[in-house]
């Protein structure tokens, strides 16, 4: 699937939900769905700087497309950065740096985070854009 082949399916997912605890609910049992990151990956060097809560994101190439795992201690942005690699991971470096993540305003997210939470999702997707920029270099 496309990128936005990705954001629209996600779309229709919160499209089904009018209750904002409600989507916090399927945000949360996307996070919980997520496989764990494995701990030798818990690292410093993964942290993402600009996150309230600590988020750690591992990304490899794989056969020209990254492949991102990560994991939060914070039920809702677990959830926010299992959405995140659900879209983006798997894809060649240059379709990353060229999405629209248009998903993130589409559902609301956006106006319902926190500030401190809201910075934290910018911080997460420019690290993923980054991974992407260095991995086109290769």
């Amino acid at each position: 699937m496309t990128i936005n082949e990705i954001q629209d399916e996600i779309i229709e997912e919160f499209s089904g939900f009018d209750d904002w605890m409600d989507k916090y609910q399927l945000l949360i049992d996307l996070g919980n769905e997520q496989e764990p990151l494995d701990d030798k990956y818990k690292t410093e060097q993964n942290l993402i700087d600009g996150c309230q809560s600590r988020v750690w994101l591992q990304a490899d190439l794989v056969d020209g497309n990254i492949h991102f795992s990560a994991e939060s201690d914070a039920l809702i942005v677990k959830g926010i950065v299992a959405l995140l690699i659900r879209v983006l991971s798997d894809h060649t470096p240059q379709e990353i740096l060229d999405a629209d993540l248009y998903f993130i305003e589409e559902i609301g997210l956006k106006e319902h985070l926190s500030p401190t939470r809201s910075n934290g999702l910018l911080a997460m997707v420019k690290q993923i854009k980054m991974y992407a920029l260095a991995f086109s270099k290769k």
